[in-house]
């Protein structure tokens, strides 16, 4: 099987704590769902610092991403079809799924 990795973009941070625990039990479920699927479930990214070609850092990211999701399927089609069942869309958050290349020990 290929490995695949499910990429968050962006998303709405739940209004309340309540919503939150809704978001958070959609999750769950879809987790559920994908079974032996999932190779490395939900990697939200917190305090992120960027480092430029120059050498320079700072705080923050230049992009959007905000965390990722791994998941082993046949085929990319099929792991379209897990992520579009993903409930990050719920929250106005895009995916992006990409093959993991596998490289030679």
């Amino acid at each position: 099987m290929k490995h695949y990795i499910i990429t968050y973009l962006g998303g709405d941070m739940p209004a309340t704590p309540e919503e939150a625990q809704r978001h958070f039990a959609k999750y769950t479920d879809w987790l559920l769902k994908l079974g032996d699927a999932v190779v490395s479930p939900t990697n939200p990214f917190k305090d992120t610092t960027t480092i430029k070609p120059d050498g320079s850092i700072t705080q923050g990211s230049t992009s959007a991403m905000s965390g990722f999701t791994v998941i082993k399927t046949d085929s990319m089609d099929e792991a379209l079809k897990a992520a579009k069942a993903c409930p990050f869309l719920d929250i106005g958050g895009i995916l992006e799924v990409s093959e993991l290349m596998q490289m030679s020990d």
